[in-house]
């Protein structure tokens, strides 16, 4: 077995979910949420790696392309606005859902933003996905998106994800009061969307299957 706790957590989940997966003619999907730090990059990275050794393609979103602002800009707005915060201010989760919809759908190619965090520089992306039979949106407010046959949250507030966020190194995040208590409130926001999922990932990385 892995020693690293996000392979671990991959290799819990995945063959629950493979066979229906296989069986599906359409397009499988999965929302990956959690708070800031909690790991959901790396977990959807090792959920790509144990769907490929199961022979299934497997291709991941990210929510932070789909904020409708840039980030130094949308830290902007944060500041100006207090209501500026939460998955239907900031980020376009309509377009998140189209974009879903049309894969379910059998679209050969869907169009993925990036902004780099960086340069606030924001680039369109054409992907073929016609082999792709899985994707995986990660994000922490995806609980919340309408087309997800599999809702995985990693259950770690922003105080336990503490190390990974210095880790990080975004900026002086860490240090800042004002991300700190945007980090408080996204903690309300999302606290109860654990219990939409299908299986919850702990701050240890132990998986407990609810459905």
């Amino acid at each position: 077995m892995s020693t690293n706790p996000h392979e671990r957590a991959a290799a819990a989940i995945v063959p629950q979910i493979i066979n229906r997966i296989k069986v599906k003619k359409q397009c499988s999907t999965i929302s990956l949420a959690g708070e800031s730090g909690c790991g959901k990059s790396e977990t959807a990275k090792a959920l790509v790696n144990e769907f490929s050794r199961q022979g299934v393609t497997a291709l991941v979103l990210g929510q932070d392309n789909y904020f409708f602002l840039a980030p130094l800009a949308n830290d902007t707005m944060r500041k100006k606005n207090s209501e500026w915060l939460g998955p239907h201010k900031e980020v376009n989760m309509r377009l998140l859902d189209r974009t879903l919809s049309g894969a379910i759908k059998g679209k050969k190619t869907i169009d993925i933003p990036h902004i780099d965090y960086d340069t606030n520089i924001e680039t369109v992306e054409k992907i073929n996905i016609e082999n792709v039979k899985v994707i995986i949106v990660e994000g922490t407010y995806t609980s919340l998106l309408k087309h997800i046959d599999t809702r995985i949250f990693i259950d770690a507030d922003y105080k336990d994800t503490l190390k990974f966020r210095k880790l990080r190194s975004r900026g002086n995040e860490v240090n800042d009061p004002f991300v700190e208590n945007i980090l408080e409130m996204e903690h309300k926001i999302i606290a109860g969307h654990k219990y939409l999922a299908d299986f919850i990932i702990d701050k240890y990385y132990d998986v407990i299957s609810i459905k």
